[in-house]
């Protein structure tokens, strides 16, 4: 009996890890449509492996993170991105950082990562940062949690959530930004909301954030800049 028992459990074990491990892997690009032509050029779920053959240490080497940003822009920051469209080491590895460089006063604005969590460690400067939740129940606000930053202080922004940074010094601020994607994407709210190419009807929008149409054409006509 104790022998059958045993067996059985192996069984609903086995089944289980193979159901565990059935599914689809996370995307590392916005989308992959899908061909029918087998001849149509192949893009695949992140990127194509080099042959090993000819990999060399430059695969896995960049360098630049030591100079500043240009945070002379309208929000006053600038984001260097290190991942693996720009470092191919990357691929595969799930990994890749950034370095957030701010004016006094600059903000990196509320955005989202569709691919990644990200942790972030100040280097320099004192920053607000902050993240919101996902939609609550009916009758319930997103909640807000926000922190001021120091020199060496870290704090995560869950992936998918929208969140930001504001330097509250007088003084430029510094950041290193980590996350568990080699491609995290980013949307920044703003840009997406009221920046896109062909833009979202005003109608819609207007509805959405409940204000005249007016204003709607009028933040749609601001120059939305991209500060990755």
């Amino acid at each position: 009996m104790a022998l059958k028992s045993f067996v059985l459990i192996i069984a609903i074990l086995a089944v289980v890890t193979s159901i565990s491990r059935a599914f689809d892997p996370s995307p590392l690009q916005d989308f992959c449509v899908a061909v029918n032509d087998s001849m149509t050029t192949v893009f695949v779920n992140g990127k194509v492996c080099k042959d090993p053959k000819i990999v060399t240490a430059d695969d896995f080497f960049k360098s630049g993170l030591n100079v500043a940003g240009n945070t002379s822009n309208n929000v006053g920051s600038a984001v260097t991105i290190v991942n693996v469209n720009n470092l191919p080491g990357l691929n595969t590895l799930g990994i890749s950082l950034a370095r957030i460089d701010y004016a006094p006063y600059g903000v990196n604005p509320p955005h989202t990562h569709p691919r990644g969590t990200e942790v972030l460690t100040v280097l320099e400067g004192t920053l607000y940062v902050g993240f919101v939740l996902s939609n609550p129940g009916p009758n319930m606000k997103n909640k807000l949690f926000t922190k001021i930053l120091h020199p060496g202080d870290v704090f995560v922004f869950p992936i998918g959530l929208i969140h930001f940074q504001f330097n509250v010094g007088k003084t430029k601020a510094i950041a290193l930004a980590g996350f568990n994607s080699q491609n995290q994407g980013v949307i920044t709210i703003a840009n997406a909301v009221f920046g896109s190419d062909p833009p979202i009807n005003d109608d819609i929008l207007a509805k959405a954030f409940q204000v005249d149409k007016k204003v709607v054409d009028y933040i749609q006509s601001q120059f939305w800049w991209d500060n990755n």
